[in-house]
């Protein structure tokens, strides 16, 4: 198995750095971060949080520009998101009757990340 090239491990460490300042955002906001990195064989969401009764599923995107990565959530990817968070809710019972949202948190450099309550909506 061949090592991952510098290009994709730098790219993986700025994901991670700008999931580190999403949750640092939303916690400052109120919110109670319930899961990290969820992966399913259907999907993966960044960040699980919880705010009242509001459960919110966020996808961050990190981009040279606030614009570019707010064009960056697709809509495979944002159905992939919506699979994972059944799964997700699937195996937590006590989150039945919450409310469900899909947010995304923008990173760019030398910016504030910027919190996008409700981009989207699930059609499914």
């Amino acid at each position: 198995m061949n090592p991952p090239a510098a290009g994709r491990v730098r790219a993986q460490r700025r994901g991670r750095f700008a999931e580190h300042l999403a949750a640092w955002r939303l916690r400052l906001a109120g919110y109670r971060i319930l899961a990290r990195g969820y992966r399913t064989p259907v999907g993966e969401i960044d960040l699980i949080v919880r705010r009242g009764g509001v459960v919110a599923f966020v996808e961050v995107k990190a981009r040279p520009d606030l614009a570019s990565a707010a064009e960056a959530v697709g809509g495979a990817q944002r159905t992939r998101i919506a699979r994972a968070a059944m799964a997700f809710l699937a195996a937590r019972a006590e989150l039945r009757n919450a409310a469900l949202r899909f947010d995304v948190v923008l990173v760019a450099p030398w910016r504030l990340p910027r919190h996008i309550a409700d981009a989207w909506r699930d059609s499914g």
